[in-house]
């Protein structure tokens, strides 16, 4: 299994029952034998450019660990989904995780000096 970082936009009317659409995200990421690590819902954002008429989408960002053979599967069924406007799914970068855990170290070692 490999780990993968899940970027989802949803619709904006949807944010007053914003659960029953990311249940069917997380659906879609268990049904394919995956497992969601973290999750973080970034709020209501506006967009750089109108997707289906919309200027505003609801962001979600997970971390989800996936079978690398499903990983079309996901992108595939995560495309026809009505309730989510777009979405990215990357391979979640080893050097820049280690990069940022450095700096996270380095930041805590410094505000302990104070």
């Amino acid at each position: 299994m490999r780990e993968y970082e899940l970027t989802v936009l949803i619709h904006p009317d949807l944010e007053a029952d914003l659960e029953t659409p990311l249940k069917v995200v997380r659906d879609i990421v268990t049904s394919n034998k995956g497992t969601i690590t973290s999750e973080d819902n970034w709020g209501k954002k506006r967009l750089a450019y109108r997707i289906a008429k919309e200027d505003f989408a609801v962001y979600v960002h997970m971390v989800i660990q996936l079978p690398p053979e499903n990983v079309a599967k996901v992108d595939t069924t995560l495309n026809i989904t009505d309730s989510v406007l777009r979405h990215l799914l990357v391979s979640e970068d080893p050097k820049a995780k280690a990069a940022a855990a450095e700096a996270a170290s380095k930041k805590s070692e410094e505000s302990e000096e104070e």
